[in-house]
């Protein structure tokens, strides 16, 4: 069954694993939100069931759904996100004819092009909204990859200025966003988009492009941290990454906060057979297992200002209430202060609460 037709109380039938074969979910185990949580954030696609086939049509997520009652609904019918969708796919599109260039015909890597690019995505972005809103209300690209590298890339931007890194570091480290997964453009389009689980052979074709896009990006004579970057960014600091199974300090700190980026972006995003997970999900998820997997600081300062722009913002609890949060605790940044409709203030560290999680942004 698709991950994202999964509903808790449903039993899985084998153990599902994630892509370096570290168990994710026993066999027999029934699933709660957060386990469904857990799989998405692996980006597992299809697991088996009990009771259930092992396929189903991917559910189809249509607008007036999507809008209903829907914070980013409502902001994607704005002049404001209109304008920066288009001018996002034109440059998905300009990134993705450079790429092809790089690897096809050995041209060179115009920097400053690129970063006049997300510059001007970055602009539009935070003339009146935060970068966040603008990319948690895309949907439906005409290239997953392309659009990914580009989100990876202003959230590296932004992640840059919350580490206080100086002018020369922020644009390097927005390159090495913007580059991380170019070597998936070797990777054949009909794995990357294979709806069914993948076979081992097919997952070890797709962690190759981390190698590709090292190589190609040597060859082009880029900053080594960008070259890097591409190499390391599926590493982890528990040494449960790849391709090179690389501990703590000897990851390059630039591919430690693309991981980071390239993570939340893509189980904050939609795909085609699943929805995109809300963003207190994936932060509960980083809460959980990311201290372990990341640089602890980075991932920190990361996750402290991303929720901060959630702030007085509605969002609705797992057991179907509509609350505003109101504080955020530095200790527990998934479990805030929130108000509900009756003007009732709650913990959501409290024992008999933490069982509630943010399900969705109003």
């Amino acid at each position: 069954m698709l991950v994202g037709a999964l509903k808790p109380g449903m039993v899985t039938e084998a153990d599902v694993y994630d892509d370096d074969n570290n168990l994710l979910v026993p066999r027999r185990t029934a699933l709660t939100d957060k386990l469904i949580s857990r799989l998405k954030y692996y980006e597992v696609d299809v697991i088996d069931v009990l009771g259930e086939g092992a396929f189903v049509k991917a559910p189809v997520i249509d607008d007036e759904t999507y809008k209903k009652n829907s914070y980013f609904g409502n902001f994607r019918k704005t002049k404001e996100f209109v304008e920066y969708k288009a001018r996002f796919d034109e440059s998905a599109s300009e990134l993705k004819g450079q790429i092809n260039s790089i690897i096809e015909e050995n041209a060179p890597i115009d920097t400053d092009e690129m970063l006049h690019m997300v510059g001007n995505l970055l602009d539009m972005a935070e003339d009146k909204h935060s970068v966040y809103d603008m990319l948690h209300a895309m949907r439906d690209y005409d290239d997953e990859s392309f659009a990914h590298m580009i989100n990876v890339s202003l959230i590296c931007t932004v992640f840059a200025r919350w580490m206080k890194m100086g002018p020369e570091d922020t644009e390097l480290l927005t390159l090495c966003g913007l580059f991380h997964d170019i070597g998936k453009a070797q990777t054949p389009l009909e794995i990357l988009k294979k709806k069914g689980p993948l076979t081992q052979e097919e997952r070890e074709l797709i962690q190759q492009h981390t190698l590709k896009g090292f190589q190609i990006l040597k060859k082009a004579n880029v900053d080594t941290h960008i070259q890097n970057a591409a190499l390391l960014h599926h590493e982890r600091f528990d040494g449960s990454g790849y391709p090179l199974k690389l501990r703590q300090n000897n990851i390059d700190p630039f591919a430690r906060m693309v991981a980071i980026a390239d993570v939340y972006d893509a189980v904050t995003s939609p795909r085609s057979y699943r929805d995109a997970m809300c963003p207190f999900q994936a932060i509960e998820i980083f809460e959980d297992e990311g201290l372990q997997k990341y640089d602890t600081r980075m991932i920190m300062v990361f996750l402290q200002n991303v929720v901060n722009t959630y702030i007085q913002r509605p969002v609705k609890l797992s057991d179907g209430r509509e609350v505003r949060i109101v504080e955020i605790h530095p200790d527990w940044y998934s479990k805030p202060l929130v108000e509900t409709q009756s003007g009732k203030f709650f913990d959501m560290r409290d024992k008999e609460l933490r069982k509630l999680h943010i399900v969705e942004i109003l």
